[in-house]
């Protein structure tokens, strides 16, 4: 059974920093794409970063410039660098893998989330 597991979440200053991990476990064959998404109180969850087989990375126009994405495949990690946060900020973080369990058998994984608080 694949699963993520995050973890780096916590309570920071505005304008501090945070690295948010995640790891893959479990049978997977190929990774397509990890992201980090994000969900606040009465939002929508919202796409914040993502990379794909090929390296392409994107990011949501409110985290580009302060937010860093990075994967390993060999590890099964994908990991979010956020400088600079923002009240806004504030959010519990999932993350997110596109993967092949076999050559014709994939999914959509999720892990259960990390709290990120960014308040004076």
């Amino acid at each position: 059974q694949v699963q993520l597991a995050e973890s780096g979440g916590g309570l920071v200053q505005p304008g501090g920093s945070l690295k948010l991990s995640c790891v893959a476990s479990g049978s997977i064959f190929s990774i397509v794409a990890m992201g980090w998404y994000r969900q606040a109180p009465g939002q929508e969850r919202e796409m914040v970063a993502s990379i794909n087989a090929g390296q392409a990375i994107d990011y949501a126009d409110s985290v580009r410039g302060r937010f860093t994405i990075s994967r390993s495949n060999a590890e099964k990690m994908v990991s979010l660098q956020m400088n600079s946060l923002k009240p806004e900020d504030t959010a519990v973080y999932y993350c997110n893998m596109r993967a092949y369990e076999a050559p014709l058998k994939w999914g959509d994984y999720w892990g259960q989330g990390t709290q990120v608080t960014v308040s004076s």
